[in-house]
């Protein structure tokens, strides 16, 4: 038992639930014989065989149930009847906690030793619920359902799951009732666990600065590096370097935080016109040289969020935090905005303000004033010029626009902007001069062509027309010269006219996150790779929370080798969004050409299923998978990883290989003559349809270049994967360039031209890239080069790498 705490568990339900078999009861004698069995010390466990039910409104909670109350591990039982806000076990018992756990020691949320965030609240959920139900317990919770589940599920059958069922095979979820009482007793120990640690080392719940001292050495087990090494990256490049709590001057550095502000309207279709406003007064701050303002990316995880603004602050490196209401009905606004210390958890200043819609851009930029005079910031005139600016005249027309804004976030890096662009063109229909929206179209139809949802050119060409628009009417416009630059970059690869848009805003927007981050990148694909290295470090300084920036500094590190660093940023873009698979899925391979350890490697993809059932059926998640087993030895397990994965190899940004080139390749490392080749055949007519519609994707040809050679077509395949080197040499692409060099060298092996293979392993290896020494050593697929006297001296020279 931690001390001022009564119970361990707490066991909340609806009397009726348990009034028919006494399922409630059964539930709560087999936890606990679980729970006897999974701790070594007792546990207690509250539960109440007769809980008040109805009382509704007059009922006042006693102190006795407030006592009972403070528990650490709390188990709603989700059934059809428990989402009622007007019963006890809701209002009295699942609310009350809810709002009780946010003030005590720990909080509401823990960080477990595997690394990933739970909550206190465990739910069982015992029926489906329907949707009004399932969004009542979202917005209790802040966000998403993630229940342990006892439903038995058939054709018109909704019920719980009961402890010795009549037909387990019938039951569609292909649940067992055991080993559903075996996940509750391990997530209770889970999270009893951490907190135990947690109060035996006396942390401070609102100062990570402890956990961060107390980070153990990158030789322990993954699941506690993901946690440790992680807080100490954090503390090591922010607030070790510019320490937040002990300014002796009394002036802190001023890093804010705009959080998405809630939404006071009554019509929800509102809420693109509140997220607009919280966007607009970030752009405001943005435009003031002395503020450090977080992006919008980053600060979208705590709409609705519980966390306390010190731990807010703590996680995104800010000073400052601003929270704020909007309230519109017809042309009337409502406004409340608060600026809050976030160091002290005290607000320093709030306001409320009255305005008809007229009045929004006056509005936002008086907001923006009276923050900075809080802050003690002079603004200079041409700071006050950028703020004052009105981005049209027709009110209408920014609304359209801001609803446009409210789609493109949504769909991001889906390149699914179809409803985005069609709302900008109305807003320019009723303000032709509406330069902004101009520029939303740009980037609508730039993510299409990046995420290959169009890779049409024509594409390009319409994007580049609306740039070219928005500098016409606003030839200083940052937006439009991020655009520009995206256009070089992402559709003709002119790095440096990329860089010089990037370098325009970072001249006037020194802080900027978004032009550090996508100059990092354009570096890094040049070849410029120190230049990459200090840009994205400074992107994730700049912008903490947003987990692509991490991931794609892990990248870097990954390719320059310095592994260790590599998994600091991989592990910190995990734990800010561990529904992503990316991170994951380089992470596990990383671990194969560091150490050639797959134990880590499916370590990491464990953990990733854990984070995301879903995972299991992505490619990217299959592929990694795929290539462990490979890398094992394990060829049927591969197959059988195999069998899942589509062949969708052309409209994706990601290098997938089409299914039937990965089983040839599996059947040819198992010497399965003649399997091989009918997969290597079917890889060639996939890839050469697909070729017909995109003949000079370098990913397609390379891959065919691998089929032509396990057909045994020496000289098609080297044609196809040299062709594939020349679109997109490492010269001119430094990260992309490196994947063809390295399939090249794999078409040589196959083929048997082995002077060519190590040829290009040796240049491979004296660059930045994916290929290890670890991996030419274990790999099966360079097996046939591990006894030429030339491929032993190239691992002897770059051992380590």
């Amino acid at each position: 038992m931690v001390q001022d705490y009564e119970y361990d568990v707490f066991i909340s339900y609806r009397r009726k639930d348990n009034k028919y078999d006494g399922w409630v009861t059964d539930f709560v004698n087999n936890l606990k014989k679980e729970l006897e069995a999974t701790f070594k010390d007792e546990i207690s466990v509250y539960f109440d065989l007769n809980p008040t039910d109805g009382i509704l409104e007059i009922h006042d909670v006693n102190a006795s149930l407030k006592d009972k109350l403070k528990c650490l591990v709390f188990i709603p039982i989700i059934s059809q009847t428990y989402c009622d806000p007007e019963s006890y076990a809701w209002k009295h018992e699942f609310s009350a906690f809810n709002e009780m756990v946010r003030d005590d020691q720990f909080g509401r949320d823990v960080r477990l030793s595997t690394g990933n965030v739970t909550s206190r609240i465990l739910p069982v959920r015992i029926h489906d619920l329907d949707p009004d139900d399932i969004s009542l317990l979202e917005d209790e919770l802040g966000g998403p359902v993630r229940s342990i589940d006892f439903i038995y599920r058939s054709a018109g059958v909704n019920r719980p799951l009961r402890v010795n069922e009549d037909h387990p095979g019938d039951n569609l979820n292909k649940t067992y009732y055991r080993d559903q009482i075996n996940k509750v007793a391990n997530s209770i120990k889970g999270i009893i666990s951490a907190l135990k640690k947690y109060h035996q080392q006396d942390f401070s719940p609102k100062n990570e600065f402890a956990e961060v001292e107390q980070a153990k050495p990158l030789g322990l087990k993954l699941r506690i590096i993901i946690v440790s090494v992680t807080l100490l990256f954090l503390a090591v490049l922010g607030y070790f370097q510019i320490p937040r709590l002990t300014k002796t001057s009394g002036l802190k550095e001023k890093t804010i935080a705009v959080l998405p502000f809630r939404n006071l309207s009554k019509d929800t279709t509102q809420l693109y016109f509140c997220d607009g406003f919280t966007e607009e007064i970030l752009n405001n701050l943005q435009k003031i040289n002395n503020f450090t303002v977080r992006s919008r990316i980053s600060t979208d995880q705590y709409r609705n969020t519980q966390k306390s603004s010190v731990t807010i602050g703590n996680e995104l490196r800010v000073n400052y935090i601003i929270t704020g209401s909007v309230g519109r009905e017809d042309d009337s606004l409502r406004i409340w905005i608060q600026l809050i210390d976030s160091n002290r958890d005290k607000p320093i200043w709030s306001n409320d303000y009255t305005r008809e819609m007229k009045q929004i851009f006056s509005l936002q930029s008086e907001i923006a004033r009276e923050i900075a005079s809080e802050l003690k910031t002079v603004l200079t005139p041409e700071e006050i010029g950028k703020i004052d600016k009105e981005p049209t005249g027709n009110i209408e027309a920014h609304n359209y626009y801001l609803q446009g804004n409210y789609y493109y976030w949504k769909n991001y890096s889906s390149g699914d902007n179809g409803t985005a662009i069609d709302l900008y063109e109305k807003a320019i229909k009723l303000d032709p001069e509406f330069a902004l929206a101009y520029a939303g179209i740009a980037n609508c139809l730039l993510d299409q062509y990046l995420f290959y949802k169009d890779r049409n050119p024509d594409i390009l060409l319409k994007s580049k027309k609306a740039i070219d628009k928005a500098f016409e009417i606003d030839p200083e416009l940052p937006e439009a010269h991020l655009a520009l630059g995206n256009y070089y970059y992402q559709g003709y690869l002119d790095y440096p006219k990329a860089l010089e848009q990037f370098e325009i805003v970072l001249k006037y927007q020194p802080n900027n996150s978004l032009a550090t981050y996508s100059a990092a990148a354009v570096h890094r694909r040049a070849g410029n790779w120190e230049t990459a290295r200090a840009k994205f470090e400074k992107a994730v300084e700049l912008d903490p929370g947003r987990p692509e920036i991490a991931e794609d500094a892990g990248e870097t590190y990954d390719l320059l080798r310095d592994y260790s660093k590599a998994e600091k940023y991989y592990n910190l873009s995990v734990i800010l969004k561990p529904e992503w698979i990316v991170p994951y899925y380089f992470l596990s391979q990383m671990y194969l050409r560091w150490n050639g350890d797959p134990g880590k490697a499916n370590e990491i993809l464990e953990n990733a299923v854990q984070n995301n059932k879903n995972f299991s059926t992505d490619s990217l998640f299959i592929e990694a998978r795929v290539l462990i087993d490979i890398y094992e030895g394990d060829y049927a397990g591969a197959l059988k990883e195999i069998s899942m994965l589509s062949h969708d190899v052309i409209n994706s940004q990601f290098w997938y290989r089409p299914k039937y080139l990965y089983q040839a390749t599996i059947y040819g490392l198992m010497n399965n003559t003649g399997s091989e080749h009918a997969c290597y055949d079917s890889a060639r007519i996939f890839l050469e349809t697909g070729l017909k519609t995109m003949p000079d994707d370098p990913r397609l040809l390379s891959s065919l270049g691998i089929a032509y050679a396990g057909l045994g077509f020496a000289e098609k395949a080297s044609d196809a994967g040299e062709k594939a080197v020349k679109l997109l040499p490492v010269t001119r692409e430094a990260y992309r360039g490196i994947f063809l060099l390295q399939d090249l060298a794999q078409i040589y092996v196959i083929t048997g031209q082995y002077d060519e293979a190590i040829s290009k392993i040796k240049y491979l290896l004296s660059i930045p890239g994916f290929l290890s020494t670890k991996l030419l050593e274990s790999d099966p697929v360079w097996a046939p080069l591990r006894n030429q006297p030339e491929f032993k001296k190239i691992l002897e020279s770059y051992s380590g790498k």
